[in-house]
């Protein structure tokens, strides 16, 4: 196994928008971080990185998993702080992007990086080897380029440019750091200007802002083109400029003029005149108030380039095209837009032939193989397929022949021929046995870095086929399934959101006598997110207006029963979760042996909005942790202030640290940063269990709860919130109830419950509250709209 790059300490140079957000990043992931910039000219001299960590707290999406983790960040400038890199073990440069300014840092502070220590320039798009060129010799071999998409908390891409003279054994220490500890997706880029995804996919932008104009169609026509319509973000092409920023974009299209002066597409790689214009006039985008878009009140205007002023946009395609886009088949659909004669069909065909024209051409010159250049576009520009995915799907020799047609016939932009290996016989790029790799010509199979093998299921790609495992038991609701010789069985649902109904119920009851019988330890995950958006509200308001209140308290009595059942299993449950898990998946992972959350897990106990308390055993989990942090003759109520307030007001975590801020995760339970290797890490820790002679809890019979005293204080507080209207009537009876469950009933404070009188309460309050007018008006809403109703 390749030696592991051991990073204790950290520094991030420059702390602008992007290095202040490495850094915050870093830190999430446990690495003790300093972030320099200049001396500041009066007062403290690390004043410019304080006043860059304060304003971490105020960007939204947070960068920081947790805002106290900014305390934990070290200011440094490079006047008095240079030898606080002598202790560090990776260097990340991201100051702004200017050759000469980087390359007189390097020589500033190479006697100050230690010989082990890797230096990496976080640039998008300067020539790393150029960079390279001012280093020491015996730096060269531990400096590269990485590109961190921004924001980098949340980007999964990072691309990796190792220069003529880097070390390849620190190029693989450095992707297995970024890919487990920091959680990317990493994708090794040559030495070109732009690199991988924005050299892509910044001329597929290029390319639909020239047929934008060639088909005459509004912005807001376009950007219902290219959005979700062909499985790309909801900002698609103009709303993505205006938050990237419109003078960033006329910067990033003039660098590839300057940069690119061989490319064939040359003469499109400047901005149009009326995108000139509005960065002329300062409409700069988002960050202005005005760009493409701009907003009056609610409503969302958009540039008409006729008028010359704003009209509301309307994001409309045209029915005919709206419907051969919902055609499932790629071939047939391709085949449609190519033969269509409307405006909007003759866009996107041109763009996605333009694109991959272009892709195809420098394919060689960027990377080294299709397989870096998918994952590149997916991961950095959040499209659901790269465009040699697409390009094979809709069929791969079709595609080539009508590109090299429309080549001839002068209809594509550029006159440049496609490679030869298109033509090769071949019916796409991507196979199950690798990806080509035209300077190998040849299949190169996915990377052999050992980090790797912490992924069961990579993301994958078209023609590609991962073992799913044998199935070992499944119904409707759930497959119980193992790999061949392996002791831990996985369990997985299989309803829509993975919302637990009565299959799920049973199913999961019927895996854990299997994986007590036959394996040493259970993992509960979902293939793919979220991990549970909680219970099937509509088959829970379908028995409450047939009037079936038996069946409906009987569906509370088995949910609570599966969670009782997670928790005294004989062998330890794991639950592996990432993204949502509200409600009863909440409260499975709640009842686990322990849970492995993914960085980005939103758990909530959300049932208030649907005018409903959690009844898993949610509230006596709540109960009987409080009891036991309290000990004996303790303060239960101080104990349940936290947990009370997170369920009253249904608030959902921002990422898994929030999630135990809210007490909604425990202290023991673990953060997996990649969410490929969450499977990876439940297993171990189930097995870790196991090994470790793994025992469930005795059942909790002595709970000490805070009683009618706590009761009446929690009620206490909801008056004044009720006075203030901040809550309405329903509200306040929801909480109240809330309250009444936690605290144990109406018993003497520190009287002592066992956790079946706990239940009971939990079940007698849900079934109460279900019944309630109001209640089913809210889950009604909540089905029709999705969102909440404050009736």
């Amino acid at each position: 196994m390749a030696e592991k790059l051991l990073v204790r300490r950290a520094a991030v140079l420059g702390a602008g928008v992007m290095g202040a957000q490495i850094a915050a990043h870093l830190t999430n992931a446990g690495v003790d971080t300093v972030l320099f910039d200049l001396a500041a000219k009066d007062g403290d001299p690390n004043g410019i990185v304080t006043k860059a960590l304060a304003n971490l707290a105020k960007l939204s999406p947070a960068p920081l998993a947790d805002k106290a983790l900014a305390e934990r960040i070290v200011p440094a400038n490079y006047e008095t702080g240079l030898e606080l890199l002598e202790g560090c073990d990776l260097v990340i440069e991201a100051i702004a992007e200017r050759m000469d300014w980087k390359q007189d840092l390097y020589r500033r502070i190479a006697p100050h990086v230690a010989d082990h220590a890797v230096l990496a320039s976080n640039t998008s798009g300067l020539g790393i080897n150029a960079l390279a060129d001012v280093l020491p010799e015996g730096m060269r071999p531990r400096f590269l380029g990485v590109h961190f998409f921004n924001p980098p908390r949340y980007m999964h891409l990072a691309e990796l440019i190792p220069a003529k003279s880097t070390d390849p054994a620190v190029l693989g220490q450095l992707e297995a750091f970024l890919t487990t500890t920091l959680g990317k997706g990493v994708v090794i880029a040559k030495d070109t200007p732009n690199f991988i995804g924005n050299r892509i996919g910044v001329f597929s932008m290029l390319a639909a802002m020239h047929h934008t104009e060639q088909c005459k169609l509004g912005f807001d026509t376009v950007d219902a083109l290219t959005g979700p319509a062909i499985g790309r973000p909801k900002s698609a092409t103009y709303r993505t400029a205006d938050v990237v920023g419109l003078d960033t974009m006329v910067h990033v299209i003039k660098t590839m003029g300057d940069t690119l002066p061989e490319d064939p597409w040359h003469r499109y790689f400047k901005a149009p005149k009326w995108l000139a214009a509005l960065v002329e006039k300062g409409a700069l985008g988002q960050k202005t108030g005005a760009g493409f878009y701009t907003k009056k009140g609610k409503d969302i205007l958009v540039l008409d380039l006729g008028t010359q002023d704003y009209r509301p946009a309307s994001f409309e395609l045209a029915p005919e095209v709206a419907a051969l886009l919902k055609e499932r088949d790629p071939a047939r659909k391709f085949a449609a837009l190519r033969a269509s004669e409307h405006p909007q069909a003759k866009f996107l065909w041109a763009c996605f032939r333009d694109t991959f024209h272009y892709t195809a051409y420098h394919l060689e010159s960027v990377a080294d193989t299709a397989r870096d250049v998918d994952l590149a576009i997916r991961w950095g520009y959040g499209w659901s397929m790269g465009p040699f995915e697409t390009w094979q799907s809709a069929g791969w020799t079709q595609v080539a022949e009508w590109i090299a047609e429309d080549i001839v016939s002068g209809h594509a932009m550029s006159s440049a021929a496609l490679p030869d290996w298109v033509f090769d016989g071949r019916d796409g790029v991507h196979m199950s046995d690798g990806s080509y790799s035209p300077s190998r010509e040849a299949k190169a199979p996915r990377s052999s870095n050992p980090v790797y093998t912490r992924q069961r299921f990579p993301d994958p790609l078209v023609g590609e086929r991962f073992a799913q495992g044998r199935t070992v038991f499944e119904n409707e609701g759930v497959r119980l399934w193992a790999d061949e010789g392996d002791d831990i069985a996985v369990v997985s649902f299989k309803t829509k959101m993975h919302t637990v109904n009565d299959h799920v119920l049973d199913g999961l009851q019927e895996a854990i006598g299997v994986a007590e019988r036959d394996f040493t330890g259970l993992v509960v995950w979902q293939p793919k997110e979220p991990f549970s958006a909680g219970a099937d509200l509509a088959g829970a308001l379908g028995l409450l207006q047939a009037g079936d209140v038996a069946g409906f308290e009987a569906m509370v009595a088995n949910f609570q029963a599966t969670s009782q059942r997670i928790k005294y299993a004989l062998v330890p449950v794991v639950a592996a979760v990432r993204g949502l898990a509200l409600g009863g998946g909440c409260e499975f992972q709640m009842h686990a042996a322990r849970t492995v959350f993914g960085l980005e897990s939103y758990v909530g106990l959300v049932e208030a909005g649907v005018g409903l308390l959690p009844a898993g055993g949610g509230l006596k989990e709540f109960a009987v942790r409080a009891s036991e942090s309290a000990g004996p003759g303790g303060d239960v109520f101080a104990e349940l202030k936290v947990a009370f307030e997170s369920v009253a007001m249904g608030k959902v975590s921002t990422s898994a640290m929030e999630a135990r801020n809210l007490k909604l995760a425990r202290d023991s339970d673990r953060i997996a940063f990649n969410a490929h290797e969450l499977l990876h890490v439940a297993k171990a820790e189930a097995r870790a269990l196991a090994e470790g002679g793994y025992r469930p809890p005795l059942p909790a019979r002595r709970i000490q709860v805070a009683g009618d005293v706590g009761i009446a204080t929690f009620k206490m507080l909801l008056v004044n919130m009720l006075e203030g209207r901040f809550i309405s009537p329903h509200d306040y009876e929801i909480a109240s109830r809330i309250a009444t469950v936690m605290c144990g009933g109406e018993v003497d404070r520190g009287a002592l419950v066992d956790e079946e009188w706990l239940l009971r309460l939990e079940r007698e309050h849900f079934v109460a509250l279900a019944q309630m007018p109001k209640t089913q008006e809210r889950i009604a809403h909540m089905l029709k709209t999705g969102k909440p109703l404050r009736n």
